[in-house]
């Protein structure tokens, strides 16, 4: 079978590892793929968000299977223009990619249907968001409606904050047409939680929760980023906690979605977080998450292809769903200096062979065939281990073996899952 896999970071790279293992897979293109799944798949220098162009080559290159998993593609709806095609494929039409083109849509739902997140507002028009946010509680959260490469969501500690946010989203357009529309909601506090789930529409299965490391720096300092490690599983996702979340939360959201017209099939991904009431949404994503994915799939004991097939072909109650549960698995990410800031690009990277879990993000190949940095996040580490003290280790144990003299990682990544279980 030809499987293409649309996207080019290290989410993708952790997919297709696990696609490749699959005996039926003899082929997976890689659109546009990277430097570092050049070893893996045969990359094919199309963006992710040239919809027309990635239809062109599905026809020219009979491709069997699509695998669609950024979040802009799907939103723009790719996944349909594909169907049409007669191309199997794993990932939400634009209907149900809504859930995270929209924050005002996915607030909307849960509040239709009951099922738990923060208080909210939402607005389009300037002057009221502003009157709002003088008189709301504080802090608060300002997001931005549509897509904003992760960025268009702002924790406002202050009121002078809060005006600020919706200034640069309303008029300023920071976030262009995606902050024309903003949710200022509810800041919630608790330990926070992601968890990937496969779906069909009709059947729902969770795979095993991770925590994610936002700020750049060790101890929680620095900026934001997209993720600078993860661990699995949550040790805060207790089985107690999953109960409460699949009946409140998960199945639900489901049963929403279709009963909106808008049946999701493919990756749906709950982020969590634990509060003194329990369990509440603080977002949904249309799709695998980054760097989630890279430490959840090392811990599938079952063929993922074999799961994405029956996803699409709504038969996923018949699929073996397989995770250790009984282990952990931790990925540290290797960003360049400067990140979520200015960074430099070219920088060469040496990654000895007896590492054999590393994801490539951001890089790219020299005409002599040496990898190069070409982004932010540049590398994920992850190791798989009996517990999570030993994941850890050897995650890190890994790392200190790599080469990337204009590199840098957290240190900290999985301490505090380590600190919560003791």
């Amino acid at each position: 079978m030809k499987v293409m896999v649309v996207g080019g970071g290290g989410r993708e790279h952790a997919l297709i590892k696990e696609i490749k293992k699959n005996p039926r897979v003899d082929h997976i293109y890689a659109v546009p793929g990277n430097g570092g799944i050049a070893k893996d798949a045969e990359c094919v220098p199309i963006s992710a968000e040239d919809l027309e162009g990635i239809v062109e080559f599905t026809r020219k290159n009979q491709v069997d299977f699509a695998v669609v998993a950024p979040d802009d593609p799907l939103v723009m709806g790719l996944v349909d223009l594909l169907k049409a095609e007669g191309i199997p494929c794993f990932g939400p039409d634009k209907k149900a990619a809504i859930i995270e083109g929209s924050k005002a849509f996915s607030k909307d739902l849960m509040k239709r249907y009951g099922i738990p997140t923060a208080e909210y507002e939402t607005f389009t028009d300037m002057d009221a968001a502003l009157k709002y946010v003088k008189t709301c509680d504080i802090p608060v959260v300002v997001k931005a409606d549509g897509l904003a490469k992760g960025k268009g969501v702002l924790i406002c500690m202050t009121r002078e904050d809060a005006v600020h946010a919706v200034k640069s989203m309303m008029e300023d357009k920071e976030f262009g047409d995606s902050g024309l529309t903003v949710v200022i909601e509810e800041f919630l506090t608790g330990p926070e939680v992601s968890v990937l789930s496969f779906t069909d529409g009709k059947t729902l299965i969770p795979m095993i929760s991770s925590m994610d490391h936002k700020r750049a720096l060790d101890g929680d300092q620095g900026l934001n980023t997209g993720g600078m490690g993860t661990v699995a599983p949550n040790p805060y996702y207790t089985p107690e906690i999953a109960e409460i979340a699949e009946q409140e939360i998960f199945l639900p959201t489901m049963l929403a979605m279709n009963k909106e017209g808008r049946s999701f099939s493919g990756c749906l991904y709950f982020g969590l977080m634990i509060t003194d009431k329990g369990p509440k949404v603080i977002e949904y994503n249309c799709r695998f998450g980054d760097p989630e994915t890279q430490v959840v799939l090392p811990l599938l004991d079952s063929d993922l292809f074999d799961i994405l097939e029956h996803v699409a072909n709504g038969t996923l109650a018949d699929a073996d769903v397989r995770f250790a549960e009984d282990e952990a698995a931790c990925c540290v990410v290797y960003a360049t200096k400067g990140y979520p800031g200015s960074y430099g690009k070219g920088f060469p990277i040496e990654i000895p062979d007896d590492i054999d879990t590393v994801y490539v993000a951001g890089a790219k190949l020299s005409e002599d065939g040496k990898l190069l940095s070409n982004g932010g996040r540049v590398l994920g580490i992850t190791e798989r281990g009996k517990t999570l003290e030993e994941a850890i280790a050897k995650a890190y144990a890994s790392v200190e073996k790599i080469t990337f003299d204009e590199g840098f990682y957290r240190h900290d990544i999985g301490q505090k899952a380590l600190a919560a279980l003791k």
